[in-house]
């Protein structure tokens, strides 16, 4: 008899933090099922030639594998006009809208050949759970993000009731509470959140990224069920809590992650990375400190120079990822063509012997290397999964999105980090010298207790993905909740 085949068909929001966890995901799950392949539907955004650079190399790579993993590059659209929205977010989220016809042609024409067996979108291009109604295909979200985020999103709307009341608008232009004691209850949190590490468009209540996060959290619950990259030994209270009737399933899959990291697509890849390498092999184990702020991270001149100060005066051996603030609304961070000129004077030639600073960096490949003994992270969730996975114990200093509760559960709830900041953001007061100063001695040499439980998770991280594993018990329910759905489907027929 021959075996059922099925395609499942991803769409993912057009950053590299949202589409890179989206495709290895694809490839864990035609891996772990020889009876899946899978179609991922590919949003081209011009404004950023880095995340293109890595779809077209993915396109490259599956022509020349035996991967089940396909890619199909959707027709490029008019952007929304700035009078169209306020933030990045809404901008995105019109301009993903804006595919919609696109997604439709693409799924009924692989629809005519195929069994489409499930279309999976993430947080953020929940409009296409639209086209998947129309068509009548059953829809999952994966989210690529933490359960506790997960939760705060769907306890968003509810949450929306008391920053109404008990907040008010402030010069800053983020809502700040009227009472300085408030703080916010949100199920997958064990801890009552401070309403400072909340995300910067949830503050910003009077622009449209308010609007859209309430939108798309409204529509999570429109789905089958939701795919979260995190493992239960990680986050057991946020995924627990997440076990209530009135919710679709949430499967907990991870870690997922590319191990392989970007030194086949990136154009500074692989010269930049062998000269890393090098210089970190000369160093001695956990000695070196990394510091590195993700794919959308930079930071101004003055905050570099305090930084460059702190590190100088802690005497560790440090590799320090420097990224050029983006030139325009939409663009992401570049490289400085002299990042002498906006460090110290002198700053490179004092500490030649000791650290290195550069500018992109291949980070999963960095974390995995022996030299390395603490990150100093913008705590993306792609990054503590790196770190976990490889041992490697954070300082938190977040900047954008979610960040700033991630970094409150990784240092408050998990006690895997060591914090710097919880709520850093654009528009913060600096971090001196002085501050990075001792979370550096905390992350190097203090907090034994942080560092026995990053070892522990890191043995637990990998154990998850193994046979009977939790992760591994996850997906097969998953797994057998879609082919169940499709098989439900052809007796009704």
């Amino acid at each position: 008899m021959a075996m059922d085949k099925y395609e499942v068909v991803f769409i993912s929001t057009p950053l590299i933090g949202n589409l890179v966890p989206t495709v290895e995901f694809a490839h864990h799950l035609t891996r772990h099922d020889p009876r899946f392949s899978a179609t991922i539907l590919i949003i081209t955004v011009h404004e950023r030639p880095i995340v293109n650079l890595y779809t077209q190399s993915l396109a490259t790579a599956a022509s020349h594998s035996q991967s089940h993993v396909n890619f199909i590059h959707l027709p490029t659209v008019q952007p929304p006009t700035p009078d169209q929205y306020q933030s990045s977010l809404g901008y995105t989220s019109l301009f993903i809208d804006k595919h919609k016809p696109h997604v439709k042609h693409a799924i009924s024409t692989l629809a005519s050949t195929t069994s489409v067996a499930a279309f999976f979108v993430d947080m953020f291009t929940t409009s296409m759970i639209d086209v998947a109604q129309d068509l009548g295909i059953p829809c999952y979200l994966f989210f690529a993000s933490p359960a506790s985020f997960l939760g705060f999103m769907l306890h968003l709307p509810a949450l929306a009731t008391q920053l109404a009341a008990d907040f008010v608008d402030s010069h800053s232009g983020l809502i700040a509470p009227k009472d300085s004691a408030i703080e916010l209850i949100v199920p997958t949190f064990s801890k009552s959140l401070p309403p400072s590490v909340l995300p910067s468009s949830v503050l910003k209540r009077n622009k449209d990224g308010y609007f859209w996060y309430l939108e798309h959290a409204r529509r999570y619950t429109e789905t089958m069920g939701i795919v979260v990259n995190t493992f239960l030994e990680l986050e057991p209270h946020a995924i627990e809590s997440l076990s209530i009737s009135g919710l679709p399933p949430v499967y907990p899959v991870g870690p997922i992650l590319d191990h392989a990291g970007a030194s086949q697509w990136h154009p500074d890849g692989a010269q930049l990375h062998d000269s890393i390498m090098e210089w970190l092999d000369q160093q001695p184990p956990s000695s070196v400190v990394f510091l590195c702020f993700g794919s959308m991270g930079s930071l101004e001149g003055p905050q570099l120079r305090e930084i460059a100060i702190g590190l100088e005066r802690s005497g560790y051996r440090f590799l320090w990822s420097i990224r050029e603030p983006p030139k325009g609304k939409l663009d992401l961070p570049g490289e400085y063509t002299n990042v002498e000129a906006v460090l110290p004077a002198g700053f490179l030639d004092r500490t030649a012997g000791l650290g290195l600073a550069c500018g992109w960096v291949q980070q999963v490949r960095v974390l995995s290397h022996q030299a390395i003994g603490g990150f100093v992270s913008h705590c993306g969730w792609n990054s503590i999964l790196e770190s976990v996975w490889y041992g490697v114990p954070i300082a938190t200093w977040p900047v954008y999105a979610e960040q700033q509760m991630n970094a409150f559960e990784l240092v408050k709830e998990l006690g895997l980090g060591v914090e710097i900041r919880l709520d850093y953001r654009e528009g913060s007061d600096l971090v001196v010298a002085e501050e990075l100063e001792r979370g550096l001695r905390r992350l190097m040499d203090g907090e034994d207790e942080v560092k026995a439980k990053v070892r522990e998770m890191k043995s637990k991280s990998r154990t998850a993905l193994m046979e009977n594993g939790s992760s591994c018990k996850s997906l097969a329910s998953l797994i057998q909740e879609i082919s169940g759905r499709i098989q439900g489907l052809k007796k009704d027929c």
